[in-house]
């Protein structure tokens, strides 16, 4: 009697290599669930996998359930999301995201937001340039960690709920005390019994716009270089701090020197 199988549409987030030719992939499926299944020959340059089952690519597959992991029968591609790997500034950009998305999602935590989140980040920032693109991962990164339920706060602080006075400060580059472990920032009075770093206004206001503000006007307003490079830097100590592990791909933006 055959295996049981069901189909299920969803982005390649990861893949590892397994024997001479099959692969493991993680999946983020539709409706926000981790799926990790095998694709038998998916290495092989002749395979009809090869070319369906890259990472970022978004497709309508067929598994078979398996004792440890599925199967994978048949993949129908939907979307390759080839803007992402045209160069290797895209590709540096791109990667993050499927990093952390395969770190977030989780085999039994259905979230249909993460999945339409990470189609429409994809989508934007292959159409973007290479400084878009950065701008799009920026933001895609606190999206979907308040999507998660590790939302920070970055207007009120954290800890008594008092709104920080940006707007009277004469200079942007001004700092404030941010934490990741306690989820924001933290007012003078109640640093006392918090773990801090200071962080520049601008960056934190950048950041809060990045969190509230779709990937089309992120696109348009065009967000300067070194500030998406400074919320990134803000993303890795959030991401250290709530996801348990530094994102190796972020480590190689922050080195690669491509942008």
């Amino acid at each position: 009697m055959g295996s049981a199988t069901y189909s299920l549409r969803a982005i390649v987030l990861r893949k590892t290599k397994l024997g001479e030719s099959d692969a493991i992939l993680t999946f983020l499926a539709e409706d926000g669930r981790q799926v990790r299944a095998v694709a038998k020959g998916a290495r092989k340059p002749t395979s009809p996998f090869a070319s369906r089952l890259d990472i970022f690519s978004e497709v309508d597959m067929l598994l078979a359930c398996g004792r440890n992991l599925d199967i994978v029968k048949e993949a129908r591609l939907v979307d390759a999301h080839r803007g992402l790997t045209v160069d290797m500034e895209h590709a540096a950009a791109a990667a993050p995201m499927a990093d952390l998305m395969a770190r977030l999602c989780q085999p039994d935590l259905p979230s249909s937001k993460l999945f339409a989140l990470t189609s429409a980040a994809f989508s934007h920032a292959e159409r973007s340039d290479a400084a878009g693109a950065l701008s799009i991962c920026a933001a895609f990164m606190f999206k979907a960690f308040a999507f998660a339920g590790f939302r920070p706060s970055f207007r009120h602080c954290v800890a008594c709920g008092t709104p920080l006075p940006f707007e009277s400060m004469s200079h942007k580059r001004e700092t404030v005390s941010f934490s990741a472990a306690e989820g924001g920032v933290v007012c003078s009075d109640c640093l006392l019994f918090s773990d801090t770093v200071r962080v520049p206004v601008e960056v934190l206001l950048w950041t809060d716009y990045l969190l509230m503000t779709s990937f089309s006007s992120i696109v348009d307003e065009g967000v300067p270089l070194r500030v998406s490079f400074e919320v990134l830097h803000l993303c890795q100590m959030w991401a250290h701090e709530h996801a348990g592990a530094r994102l190796k791909s972020l480590e190689f933006l922050f080195a690669c020197g491509l942008f």
